[in-house]
């Protein structure tokens, strides 16, 4: 319940910016923007996670509580970077079945003039 609080105060603190902003097209930009530059060090961390449980795994060889845990940070290290993977693609296969262009502009269908 703490998290939604918090979510909706940082959604609040921002409104303002948004209410400033030229339209929802430089919204929306912003927004692809930042996803951009975050998803690169997003999949980097898991992909760090994952090594970081490979390591634990192999250096302790003695402890089965520590190599067990070692294992779980790999699975859910794999776990994670599936899903990301799997979410990049299905927004590409989603962009080019609906056309969408590397812009984000989706093109508007024609209407016969009467």
């Amino acid at each position: 319940m703490r998290h939604i609080k918090k979510i909706i105060a940082a959604v609040l603190a921002l409104t303002p910016s948004f209410a400033f902003a030229a339209g929802l097209d430089n919204v929306l930009l912003t927004i692809q923007r930042l996803l951009n530059l975050a998803t690169p060090i997003v999949v980097a961390l898991a992909l760090l996670y994952f090594f970081w449980g490979l390591a634990n795994y192999i250096l302790s060889t003695g402890d089965e509580e520590k190599r067990e845990q070692g294992r779980n940070i790999m699975i859910w290290g794999v776990i994670a970077l599936f899903v990301m993977v799997a979410v990049w693609g299905l927004v590409q296969i989603l962009a080019q079945t609906f056309n969408v262009q590397l812009g984000g502009s989706i093109p508007l269908p024609v209407t016969p003039i009467r």
